[in-house]
């Protein structure tokens, strides 16, 4: 098993668990659309690597080479913006589809929040997948229960803050949530809206790209629908 030191970036939609409607249709285009926000999202941050796919959320990482962890933050910070960015384009259009069900129109609802923070990590290898491991990845995880008061926001554990805290933009808020086997905890978040202003206003999708995405939505649905795939709220409930 090789160890290393890591940037760990966790990118979480807000709101999913309202989203995922129980009506099998809903349920079905909802896993769909958000697959798709997902995908937009980890192609807008190169420099890192997907580790895996949590549900509503992509856990991404790089390697933290030596000497280069003053500029870990500059990274996150452009990351996470290109990330929103990919976000909020791709829930546009999916909310504009003409598919009437709350798998589509609830999209307009969702959020995208984001936790980091840098550590040390156990990589293992599994059936050609790799996982992080470790009490690190274990913090960056446990950081996502937290008390920040905005639903879109970039949020640094400490350590990572002390790295670069010049980097970040005014204002830096702090927080001190109470964690699950690390007792308290000290950590500090922008809004994501700060990074590069917000995101920007986007023509209305065309009719001809409003009816190919609702094609897309239904044919991609289809195979949830007639019990060929399950979605993955059904799948954990086995």
């Amino acid at each position: 098993m090789e160890s290393g030191r890591a940037v760990l970036l966790i990118a979480d939609i807000g709101g999913y668990t309202d989203y995922m409607s129980s009506h099998r249709m809903s349920l079905a285009h909802a896993e769909v659309n958000t697959a798709r926000m997902l995908e937009k999202m980890i192609d807008a941050a190169p420099d890192f690597d997907l580790i895996e796919i949590e549900g509503d959320a992509a856990f991404l990482s790089r390697q933290a080479d030596e000497g280069d962890s003053d500029a870990a933050i500059a990274e996150i910070l452009q990351a996470a913006a290109s990330m929103h960015r990919a976000f909020h384009l791709e829930r546009q259009y999916v909310a504009a589809n003409l598919c009437p069900c709350a798998g589509c129109k609830g999209a307009a609802d969702l959020k995208l929040k984001f936790v980091a923070h840098i550590g040390d990590v156990a990589i293992q290898t599994i059936r050609e997948r790799i996982k992080l491991v470790g009490i690190d990845v274990i913090l960056v995880h446990r950081l996502l229960k937290n008390p920040v008061g905005i639903p879109e926001y970039v949020l640094l554990s400490e350590e990572l803050y002390r790295t670069g805290e010049e980097s970040l933009p005014d204002p830096v808020h702090e927080v001190s949530p109470e964690l699950e086997g690390f007792g308290t905890v000290h950590a500090y978040f922008v809004d994501v809206g700060d990074l590069d202003g917000s995101p920007p206003s986007l023509p209305a999708p065309s009719w001809p790209g409003r009816l190919g995405r609702t094609g897309a939505a239904l044919g991609l649905g289809l195979p949830y629908m007639i019990g060929l795939r399950r979605t993955r709220r059904a799948a954990s409930a086995q």
